[in-house]
Parts: C-alpha cells; sequence; structure tokens
C-alpha cells in the first residue's frame, strides 16, 4: 500500500517530483478525487472536474495523468490549460463543478503539487475530502465500472477577466503606471488579459513563464524577492508595484518609493471598501491579521469574525457567516462574489480602484496611512523539537503578567496592554511560527526577542530558522 503522508498537507497536495510522486500517482489521485466528489451533484452521477496548471516543467504531465484518473472513473474532464489559481476558481464557481489546480505556488521548481476545490470552489482540506482522497489513493480502488469520461480542451482566461472586472468599478478611474513583477509565474500569462483595456500603463517584470525561476523564488512574501520590484518601481516613476506569487492567487504591494505594503493594511483597505458598498456586512480575518483591521470595521459598523490561519477556514467561516470580504496576513483575499474564494488578482484590481480613484497626486503611501496603525514582526520561524514543551514554556513566562490574557484557537495568542504575539506551531514541519504587533516598533521589537528568548531557552540544543 501506498505511503502519502509526506505529500498529502493539511490543505493541499505537494512535494518533490519524481522524488515523492510522479504520474503515476497523479493518476491515482485523479481517479481518487473523481470518487470523492462524486456526490457533489445530483443523483450522484459527477459533474465535470476543472483541470488547470501552472507553468513548471513538470506540471503537464501531471496534470494530464490526473485527468486520465477522472475519465478513468466515467468523469467528463474539462481541461483549462495554463491558468493562475483562482482561474480554476472561476471555472469551479461558474459551472459548479469540481476543480484541480496543479501548482506548488511559491516552493522551489523541484517541487509540485495540486490545490483541490469542490463545486463551487468549496474549499478541500484534510477534514473535507484530501483526507479520503489519500486513503483511496494509498489503499486502491476496485476497477470502475461502465464508459471512460472525455477530456476537453476550454478557455476561460478572457471570461474569467471579464468577470473579475464586473466585480470592481474601474469607471473614471485616472491612468496610473503600474509595475507588475510576475516572478516567472502564472501573473506573466494572466496580467495582460486582465488588465486590457484599463487605465493602467503595465511596466512588465518577469513576465516569461520559467519554472525554474531564473531571477527570484516567486514567494513576495520574503522581502528580498520584492527587491527588484521596488527598485523598478523608483527607476519607472510608478505609481505602485505589484508582486505574485508562482500561481498567481497571492499578491503583494509596494508603493511609490518601493516600500513593501503590509497585507494587513490591503486587508483593511479592501474591507473598508466593500463596507462603503455594504454598510453593516461581516469581515473575516485570521488571527494574525492586524488588529488595526477590527478596530476599523468596528468604527465603520460592520462586524468581524476571527478565525484560524489557513484557507479552508476563511472560506468556511465566510460561508457560514454570509460574510462579504476574508483577509490573511499571507496575501490571501477572499470574495463574497467570488465563491468566498481567494483571488490576489481582484484584490490588486480593488486597490488600483482605490488609488485610481483619489484625487490627481494622491499616493499609495497617502493611501493606506490610516491602515497601518501599528507595528509587525511579521512571520519569525523557530526549529523546536517538542512544540508543547515550548508552548507551555511561553504561556508560563506570561501567565503572571498583569493585564494579560490567552487564547487557543490556534496556537497560544497572548495580549498585552501594549501589544500582542501569536505561537503557533507548523502543520508540517517541527516549527513554531510567531507574529507580534505592538503601538511603535521599539515595543514591537522588545516584544518580540523576549518571546524568541523564551522559545529558544526552552530548546537549548537547537538554533533558530
Amino acid at each position: 500500500m501506498r505511503d502519502l503522508s509526506s505529500i498529502v498537507k493539511a490543505y493541499d497536495i505537494r512535494g518533490l517530483v519524481p522524488q515523492q510522486w510522479d504520474a503515476s500517482v497523479a493518476r491515482d489521485l485523479g481517479a481518487a478525487f473523481a470518487e470523492v466528489t462524486a456526490a457533489d451533484s445530483p443523483g450522484g452521477a459527477g459533474s465535470p472536474v476543472v483541470v488547470g496548471r501552472d507553468m513548471r516543467e513538470t506540471s503537464p504531465e501531471l496534470a494530464a495523468a490526473f485527468a486520465a484518473g477522472v475519465a478513468s472513473r466515467g468523469r467528463d474532464v474539462i481541461d483549462i490549460g495554463l491558468a493562475c489559481t483562482d482561474a480554476v476558481y472561476y471555472a469551479s464557481g461558474h459551472w459548479s463543478c469540481p476543480g484541480a489546480m496543479f501548482t506548488a505556488s511559491h516552493n522551489p521548481a523541484g517541487y509540485n503539487g495540486i490545490k483541490l476545490c469542490r463545486s463551487g470552489a468549496r474549499p478541500v482540506g484534510r477534514d473535507t475530502g484530501l483526507a479520503d482522497v489519500r486513503a483511496f489513493t494509498e489503499k486502491g480502488l476496485p476497477p470502475a465500472a461502465g464508459p471512460a469520461g472525455t477530456v476537453e480542451r476550454r478557455d476561460v482566461l478572457v471570461d474569467y477577466a471579464a468577470f473579475l472586472h464586473t466585480l470592481v468599478d474601474l469607471s473614471g478611474a485616472r491612468p496610473l503606471r503600474v509595475v507588475v513583477d510576475a516572478g516567472n509565474g502564472m501573473a506573466g500569462h494572466v496580467v495582460p488579459t486582465v488588465f486590457a483595456g484599463l487605465p493602467f500603463a503595465v511596466v512588465p517584470l518577469y513576465f516569461e513563464l520559467d519554472g525554474s525561476f531564473p531571477n527570484h523564488e516567486p514567494n513576495p512574501i520574503e522581502p528580498a524577492n520584492l527587491r527588484d520590484l521596488s527598485a523598478a518601481v523608483v527607476a519607472h516613476a510608478a505609481d505602485l508595484g505589484l508582486a505574485f506569487d508562482g500561481d498567481a492567487d497571492r499578491c503583494f504591494l509596494v508603493d511609490e518609493a518601493g516600500r513593501p505594503i503590509s497585507p494587513s493594511a490591503v486587508c483593511s483597505l479592501i474591507a473598508d471598501r466593500e463596507l462603503t458598498r455594504e454598510p453593516g456586512a461581516t469581515i473575516v480575518h485570521n488571527l494574525i491579521t492586524s488588529r488595526a483591521l477590527p478596530e476599523l470595521v468596528t468604527a465603520r459598523g460592520g462586524r468581524t469574525v476571527r478565525t484560524q490561519v489557513g484557507h479552508s477556514f476563511i472560506k468556511d467561516v465566510m460561508a457560514r457567516e454570509g460574510a462579504i470580504f476574508g483577509g490573511e496576513h499571507s496575501g490571501h483575499y477572499y470574495f463574497r462574489e467570488f465563491w468566498n474564494a481567494d483571488s490576489g488578482m481582484l484584490a490588486a484590481l480593488h486597490v488600483l480602484a482605490a488609488l485610481a480613484g483619489a484625487p490627481a497626486g494622491s499616493t499609495l503611501s497617502e493611501l493606506v496611512r490610516g491602515y497601518e496603525r501599528y507595528s509587525a514582526s511579521g512571520e519569525i520561524n523557530t526549529t523546536v523539537s517538542d512544540v508543547g514543551h515550548s508552548l507551555a514554556a511561553v504561556r508560563k513566562e506570561w501567565s503572571e503578567r498583569p493585564g494579560t490574557t490567552f487564547d487557543e484557537l490556534d496556537g497560544l495568542t497572548v495580549d498585552l496592554p501594549d501589544g500582542w504575539f501569536n505561537v503557533r506551531p507548523s502543520n508540517t514541519e517541527p516549527l513554531l511560527r510567531l507574529n507580534v504587533e505592538a503601538a511603535d516598533r521599539g515595543r514591537m521589537a522588545q516584544l518580540r526577542d523576549e518571546v524568541l528568548a523564551v522559545i529558544r531557552e526552552s530548546r537549548p540544543d537547537e538554533g533558530a530558522e
């Protein structure tokens, strides 16, 4: 029996090719996914399955094998070819069918993976079908009865772009100059179509599709991967810069001076816009997002719901609460009108609409100033051998400090009179992830260093990452 524990994660499938998985595994995963999602359709007959892929060298073979596995169980396949992840979500929502996107997102070139969704772009995670897909694949399925399904090629890029334009009002927008760093990923394929006809002059950076990522890793959450974008914004006197990850579902921004904009500030900006459109609406955010977001939403008469970190949690809560928007500190932005799924491209259009609708001469740094109220550390990872022991050491250290409260929604969050921090374990590695926020940079740094010292002292024989 196969063991897929090394590649089936909490929210997706991801691993080295061919060391950890290959086309044979992909085919069996496709067959298993067809079985798991068959009951999603009325009568259990099973709707078609949408399959998209990124530009990685191994993606065509893996996607084709997966499609063959789906078809082997009598399910039809709609192959949309090269796509960003949210184009798969669009197809899944538009056609009410399950979807599979072949990508390893921001991982290095040797990796590949699959992001899965049920019909209507509903999330597939460990508790919502992924464990079943793994079990079927590991044990093997009996031979299928009946004829095989078909594989049909369709292009959705133009329709996807047109749909995004219906969700953001760009009428009357003033011209802007925008540098876009695609990182040799799928944004290079998608941005020309999405931005066609809009009053934005795009300066392309690394638009050539290349899964070897010759210029920098496609992971814009790392400051080093924004350096080229920041320099290009200044060199071209641009109004802002956009950076996308490999599958273009996350978007990061830099302002007119090349300074990174916090994703939490972007969340607040978009939430502000959505509350103008629908006063009193519910906004969902994960527990790492800046406290500026719930403060703003409350002041605007809206309602916030706080969740664990992870797209499946955000999407589930948004559906349950009827939320109009959801955001994460990691650059994922979720929209009710986009089937509660995340779209970096849609988030980018919201920011562009906000800036282009501001008075002439307004800058992005001025626009976001009111949304950046606090100083944040960003995520800091530390390797530990015993996660429980390290978390207990942190709780003990702060348990007797006045004005301190704790919650364990996701890891350990410690609220203090002048700041807060969260320490939570990785789902896949022996790591503790620390995020700290305080009123100013000095206090944030002091608190950050205090927490790191306690974590490191709890495992004196190991080093930090």
